[in-house]
Parts: C-alpha cells; structure tokens; sequence
C-alpha cells in the first residue's frame, strides 16, 4: 500500500468514477488501472493522495465487496 502524494506518473493513468456518484458528483472515489497496480483517490482531491494496491490485493477487495 503508498498513501504518498501523486506522482507525474498518475496523471498519465485513466481514471474512472463510479456511476453512482451521479451528476451532482457526491462522495466518490477514482480508480485508475496501472501495469502493475491499482491507484484509488478521493474525486474531490485529484492532486492529493493516491492509495497504490497490487492487482492480487484489488481482486481480494472486489471479491468481498
């Protein structure tokens, strides 16, 4: 896990909202897919922390929500 602040690298991933949030936008997280890893943010805060977890770590979260 890195709760670090963004790196340039970030900005450079897709990042997708829930379609939950609605127009209205709402409390919402992004989440972006790298190569290696899943980055997760707050949709309010763009520039600010990103949680980073493993692909395996992704799919143990999706598989119990």
């Amino acid at each position: 896990m890195n709760n670090a602040k963004s790196s340039t690298a970030e900005f450079t991933l897709a990042w997708s909202k829930s379609s939950y949030s609605g127009a209205e936008g709402g409390d919402c997280v992004e989440v972006a897919a790298g190569t290696t890893a899943i980055h997760i943010r707050d949709s309010k805060n763009t520039p600010g922390p990103v949680l980073t977890l493993s692909r395996a770590a992704w799919a143990g979260f999706v598989e119990l929500v």
